[in-house]
């Protein structure tokens, strides 16, 4: 919201400090009360005609244009191709005020805040990050220089709150596959390397078995970007990339140093996964990379993560046979 939009709800309010009052003035839960009772007042005047107009026009409250069975489908096979040292966990709609703006390059106008000073969850990936954050907390209480790594992986259906109107085709809310690896600092850049074979062998395989759910791709394609100036390029070429090809052997693998997106978001390394379907559209499928949250969550600079989605809705929408056919 401008400033000059602030500035005149503040004048008509007759409050000039009204932004201030509620943010330095008011305890959080006497915020919440305050806005409980402001919203009660204004649900209890909706009228049912009012509701139903909201309904088909809100882009926040339109069902999927994909039908469940085909995204439980996808799910489906993304689980039984887990490997066994993952655990999948079903993620609450909400999560903390601040899960994605405290520690990642996102506005919080970007997210949907609710008024119990909890938001919807915009990226699984970060509440997956909080989840690991806790069980690495429990096992460094019990051995400080524990590095035993925690695996999570969540399908969730997130909702994105900023206006997409000049992107066609991102969606408002969408199913998204998040996995996370947090663990400690093994020296030699081995959790960093090992981490990114487990994740991207992971997305590989399950482009390649969609094909059975009637998704075809012609061609995956790995990038993996180094933030610090190229001086890893060598060691991840022969610890990333080379074991990824003797398990995926046709993949196409690149380093991608010209990536702009995702820098200061990412720290280290990122990568992406393409596919190529039918009529040869390659598309962006799958984002990953490590972050510093569980170092700021721990305030441990020796805790390391790795973060990745799948977009599952673009991958059913863009690769389906069907959708093919009826273009």
């Amino acid at each position: 919201m401008s400033d000059p939009m602030l500035e005149r709800i503040q004048r008509e309010a007759g409050i000039p400090e009204l932004i201030d009052v509620l943010v330095e003035r008011l305890a959080p839960t006497d915020l919440q009360s305050l806005l409980l009772e402001v919203y009660r007042r204004r649900a209890a005047s909706v009228q049912p005609s009012q509701l139903l107009e909201r309904y088909e026009r809100d882009r926040f409250v339109r069902p999927s244009a994909l039908a469940p069975g085909v995204l439980a489908d996808v799910d489906r096979l993304a689980w039984s191709l887990l490997p066994g040292y993952y655990a999948a966990i079903e993620l609450s709609p909400l999560c903390p005020l601040g899960t994605n703006a405290s520690v990642a390059t996102v506005d919080q106008n970007k997210v949907v805040t609710t008024i119990r000073n909890t938001e919807v969850v915009a990226d699984a990936t970060n509440v997956l990050a909080l989840e690991c954050a806790s069980r690495r907390r429990l096992l460094l209480r019990r051995n400080p220089q524990s590095q035993e790594r925690i695996r999570l992986c969540a399908s969730h259906r997130v909702v994105r709150a900023q206006a997409y109107q000049a992107a066609p085709g991102v969606l408002p809310h969408f199913r998204l596959l998040g996995l996370c690896t947090a663990g400690r600092d093994e020296g030699s850049f081995q959790f960093e390397t090992t981490s990114l074979v487990e994740h991207i062998a992971f997305y590989v395989r399950l482009l390649r078995e969609v094909s059975q759910l009637g998704y075809q791709n012609r061609r995956v394609r790995v990038t993996l970007t180094n933030l610090e100036n190229g001086q890893r390029d060598q060691t991840l070429t022969s610890q990333v990339f080379k074991p990824l090809l003797a398990q995926h052997p046709g993949i196409l693998c690149e380093l991608d140093p010209d990536r702009e997106t995702g820098r200061g978001y990412y720290a280290g390394v990122c990568f992406h996964i393409y596919a190529t379907n039918d009529t040869g559209t390659e598309s962006e499928l799958i984002d990953g990379g490590f972050t510093t949250w569980t170092q700021q969550f721990l305030s441990n600079r020796k805790e390391r993560m790795l973060i990745s989605g799948l977009g599952t809705e673009r991958l059913c929408s863009q690769f389906s046979a069907l959708s093919v056919e009826a273009d």
